[in-house]
């Protein structure tokens, strides 16, 4: 009776651990975001485990099914896309279940993409704040208000054809000459890392529309 979180590789296969292989493989069944994406990587580990669909549109619904699995005894593995679950991905409200259910819940230690991002930016790491993706309407100029103050490093996730006008926001919220860095396609063929000013990586993108997974990395407000 028992919950695996097993994060997976965020690009390069290579960074799947001996561990999550052998979890994966011994539970008896596995909650995945997207089981095609997931089927391709089961697949290239050899791994027979039956996949179930557990994303944000469903998991309300899955959560009270998978809790009735555990406490028969079950063994059971959650994983996501990319990355480590629950992290700007499914995975709290199954969590929070077990834990109110008294079941045990482990997680692997693994891949994240805004810890590689956070420290290759260059930027201060000792104190940071995870803000994963904005509002995308309501709330959003509120948030920016709010985080033009912060003077820790801030760290956001965001889709590529989104990305110029984020970045406009941060020109306009937090100043033209703040620092930031954007990291993409992390771990794949394709990785890039672009630092500099606001107005220098907007500038960069304009001239080259982004592609793949994007995090960003804003320098805090100095005292």
């Amino acid at each position: 009776m028992k919950l695996y979180i097993v994060p997976t590789p965020i690009g390069n296969l290579e960074d799947m651990t001996f561990r999550a292989i052998k979890v994966l493989n011994e539970a008896d069944f596995i909650l995945a975001e997207d089981t095609r994406t997931s089927g391709k990587l089961l697949k290239h580990f050899d791994i027979g485990t039956p996949m179930y669909s557990h994303h944000m549109h469903n998991e309300h619904k899955t959560v009270e099914t998978v809790i009735a699995r555990l406490k028969r005894g079950e063994t059971g593995a959650l994983i996501s896309d990319a990355g480590t679950p629950a992290i700007s991905d499914p995975g709290f409200l199954v969590t929070r279940a077990c834990i109110e259910n008294s079941i045990e819940v482990e997680c692997l230690p693994g891949a994240t993409a805004f810890v590689p991002a956070l420290v290759n930016s260059g930027l201060p790491n000792d104190k940071f704040v995870f803000e994963g993706f904005l509002p995308v309407k309501k709330g959003r100029q509120t948030r920016f208000q709010i985080l033009a103050e912060e003077v820790r490093t801030i760290i956001f996730y965001e889709s590529p054809h989104k990305l110029i006008k984020t970045l406009q926001h941060f020109e306009e919220y937090f100043g033209e000459d703040r620092r930031i860095s954007v990291s993409r396609e992390l771990s794949k063929l394709h990785e890039e890392t672009i630092r500099g000013t606001v107005t220098e990586v907007l500038q960069h993108f304009n001239n080259k529309p982004p592609k793949g997974e994007i995090v960003i990395v804003v320098e805090g407000k100095k005292k």
